[in-house]
Formats: C-alpha cells, structure tokens, sequence
C-alpha cells in the first residue's frame, strides 16, 4: 500500500518522541531541518507536525517554536494550596497575567455561591495562569466586597493573591472543589491558545472562613493538556471527593 509522505513521517516523528530522540520539552527541529534531512518538501512536513499538534504530542504555534510536550501535572484535591504554591512544589515556574479586576454587581450563580443578594457587589479577577511560561489555566475568581477590596492594594501580577490574603489575616480556612469539563469559549480560545470549543478540564471552588461564610467562587479552566486532578485512598478510607450529577449550562 502507497502511505502519504506525511503519513510516513507523522510515525517517524511519533517513534522519536516515544523513544526519546525528542525528549520531552525540547524543541522539535525545524521544518527546514526536517525538510532536509527527510528530502521533503514543506507541505508533508507541516502535515505530520501538524497532526502531532492534534494529538497534543506536541505544543506551540502562534509564532512560538514547536516542542514535544512534557509530561501532564497532576494536583491534588486533598491539599488545599494555591496554584502558586502547587506549581512551585513541581519545581515549575508560576507565572500570571492579569486581564481584569474590577468592582461590579453579583450576577445569579455568583450571587448563590456567595450567599449574597443579587446585585451585591462583589470583586472579580480574571487571570491567565502559566507554568513554565506556558498558557497552564484561565482564573475567574470573584470574592466578596470586603475581602476583595483588600486585592485593589495587590500587585495581581506579582504573584498568589491567596497568599496576599492570607497574610492580610483573611480566614480562607477550607475549600469546596466541583471538577469537569467545559468546552473553551472565545476567551478562553485566545488566552490559552488553543481552538475554540476545545476540551478544558473545569474546577469550581467556593472558599471558606472557619464559621462557614463564603468568601470567594473560582471557576479555574485548565489545558488538559498541561494538568489533571488526582485523589489518593485507601479500602480503609473514603476519600473527601464526591461524584456530583452535572447540571446544564444557563
């Protein structure tokens, strides 16, 4: 049987990356080294890259230099730390960018989380997260007024805002966590340059004081490819997850 070219060089490219030729994170060589070192020219070379990119075996694009991903991150739900802090216990470079912050009126779902009347205000950030430099995770976090007015004094960019707050004496004591998937929106599309409608991997989180009062919900999206989520257990102990029936998007 007569393979495509791209065909071809796609399984050449997926043997280097499985046996380590590529190693994960280094920067695949270029279509002009391709293109030589193969006698191809540039259509077929494109092709294959770019049906690795489809298979997420490699990342970039946008005018960055393609790379073999690197092994996908897991965090834990049973720890309750900021991505600031879970990013630096992988030995991985946290980094942000902040998009919004502002004051507004509370909508309807934000208003039920944080047990205030709709209207209230409340604070809201918008964030892109990275990890090693790389788009990571978009951060819609949204807190009450009394709590987020403290984060108009913060640097957003410089660093966690879980943090800041705790060192300010906030009582973010406990967290409750919802995970699953949601396709990307426009936003989402262009802050972590992937297609819209893509698969992200949602977390949903409403943190509270001690006594129980909510003091922000957070719905986090991540790349799939660049975390997951993960629980240990035993026979002996159920684990602090719960599988919850998903509800319709309003």
């Amino acid at each position: 049987m007569n393979v495509p070219l791209h065909q071809r060089l796609g399984e050449e490219f997926r043997a280097r990356i499985a046996n380590g030729t590529w190693a994960e994170g280094t920067q695949v060589p270029s279509e002009a080294e391709l293109c030589r070192e193969f006698g191809a020219s540039r259509g077929p070379v494109r092709q294959a890259l770019a049906a690795l990119r489809a298979e997420q075996l490699v990342v970039g694009g946008r005018g960055k230099p393609p790379r073999v991903r690197s092994a996908v991150v897991s965090q834990s739900v049973e720890t309750f730390m900021s991505f600031t802090d879970w990013a630096q216990t992988l030995g991985k470079e946290p980094g942000q960018r902040t998009l919004e912050i502002a004051r507004r009126a509370a909508a309807p779902e934000i208003a039920v989380q944080l047990r205030c009347a709709e209207g209230d205000p409340v604070v809201s950030l918008l964030r892109l997260r990275l990890l090693d430099g790389e788009p990571a995770m978009v951060e819609r976090s949204h807190f009450v007024a009394d709590v987020g007015r403290l984060l108009f004094d913060f640097d957003t960019d410089s660093g966690s805002t879980f943090r800041y707050l705790l060192d300010c004496g906030v009582d973010l004591h406990s967290a409750r966590h919802t995970i699953d998937a949601v396709a990307a929106d426009a936003t989402d599309a262009s802050l972590l340059e992937i297609a819209q409608g893509a698969p992200l991997l949602r977390e949903r989180r409403v943190t509270y004081t001690a006594e129980g009062r909510p003091l922000e919900y957070a719905e986090d999206r991540y790349r799939p490819d660049m975390a997951n989520f993960m629980i240990h257990n035993t026979v002996h102990q159920r684990a602090n997850m719960a599988r919850v029936p998903s509800t319709p998007e309003r």
